[in-house]
């Protein structure tokens, strides 16, 4: 579930929502919490994927010239 607002300040960019749910998600999964892993390990073995097909897909569109008339993907 996202934890970001729209009325929360933009001070990180475009993608600060969805890399700040990322991080979010990976703190709190099993991996982290009972595994004792690192959030980069868990990521590495596919904890959080929708997360980050999201973050992924918000960085790419920044780069895309056509994001000029449709918009950032993301929140």
């Amino acid at each position: 579930m996202p934890r970001y607002y729209e009325d929360k300040p933009e001070d990180d960019g475009a993608c600060a929502g969805v890399k700040e749910d990322l991080g979010a998600c990976l703190l709190q999964s099993d991996c982290v919490l009972k595994e004792g892993k690192t959030p980069r390990q868990c990521l590495k073995e596919g904890h959080c994927t929708a997360l980050k097909y999201s973050f992924f897909e918000c960085k790419r569109s920044m780069l895309d010239a056509r994001s000029r008339f449709r918009g950032r993907k993301g929140y």
